[in-house]
């Protein structure tokens, strides 16, 4: 089957890399977003789609609009007559004129009709829950509105963000290839839409916490669904790396070091306290949490910040 892929980050790359191992398919069209200034020195970088193609020579079309909805685009997808356009995490909303030209199939990574939107693999740890998932989805105009192809699902527990991607990335390519090859024997169900909830795109500022608002479950929680970005800091800049629960008992003022240990230091928090391997003051280097109260004759009893 001719297949034309439509999909930008690395959980993209590894459904794609799916595709091109299956020798019933051939993949003739990668869509995906232009490249964009990356770091500091905004060096122009392609998507992680694009740089897996022209890495491995794919003798593949890639094809970079910055709108879907002119004719230009219609033209371009058309003009390849797919079977199938397969999107994962492409970065826009697909016209009705695209969608019609194949049955579209989008691999959400969240168990529909749960997390439409932006950021679902965050928000489902941020909720959580046990269990994350991807779904295959037949679409329409609505976003991640369309009936339910197959689900796949592991256990979220125990992951953060950047590991449920890569675990997430794999099932999803997993999923692909079986809902393109039984597609006409699968029975697409329609998503209850009062079941739904959405998830908006993450932004820096949702990284910022601080002990007096926050218990110390909702921190740890935080940090696995922020992890690598935006990552959490405190209102002065200060990064917080490599958090643990901790079993330390304490009524101390939120904010507080209640003790130096070893590796780590224990901070009191709005409920419970929690450890700290590493922190990265700002505009600095990552130093281990100990070091850096050590060196600025921190003690118990005072605020980190």
């Amino acid at each position: 089957m001719d297949i034309v892929f439509m999909g930008t980050p690395a959980y993209a790359t590894t459904i794609l890399k799916a595709l091109l191992e299956d020798q019933q398919i051939n993949v003739t069209l990668l869509v995906t977003q232009a490249d964009k200034p990356i770091g500091r020195k905004q060096i122009m970088t392609p998507p992680d789609t694009k740089s897996f193609i022209v890495k491995n020579n794919n003798n593949i079309e890639i094809f970079q609009p910055k709108t879907l909805r002119t004719s230009d685009a219609y033209n371009r997808i058309a003009a390849h007559k797919p079977d199938f356009i397969v999107v994962a995490a492409y970065g826009q909303i697909l016209p009705k004129e695209i969608l019609s030209i194949a049955p579209c199939i989008n691999l959400h990574a969240s168990l529909l009709p749960r997390y439409r939107g932006a950021s679902p693999i965050q928000s489902t740890i941020l909720e959580d829950d046990s269990y994350a998932g991807v779904t295959s989805m037949l679409m329409e105009e609505g976003l991640d509105t369309g009936a339910i192809l197959g689900l796949s699902y592991v256990d979220s527990s125990k992951y953060n963000a950047q590991e449920l991607f890569d675990i997430l990335s794999h099932i999803a390519a997993t999923l692909t290839l079986k809902t393109l090859k039984y597609f006409n024997s699968i029975l697409p169900l329609k998503q209850v839409s009062a079941d739904a909830s959405h998830c908006k795109k993450i932004q820096k500022k949702d990284g910022e916490i601080n002990f007096y608002e926050y218990s110390a479950k909702e921190i740890l929680i935080k940090s696995r669904a922020y992890i690598p970005w935006p990552g959490l800091y405190l209102p002065t800049g200060m990064k917080l790396h490599a958090l643990k629960q901790s079993h330390y008992l304490s009524d101390a003022e939120p904010g507080t070091i209640v003790a130096i240990n070893k590796m780590s230091i224990t901070i009191a928090c709005k409920e419970g306290c929690i450890d700290i391997e590493m922190l990265q003051p700002a505009s600095k280097n990552t130093m281990m949490a100990r070091e850096y109260i050590l060196g600025k004759r921190l003690s118990l009893g005072d605020t980190l910040a």
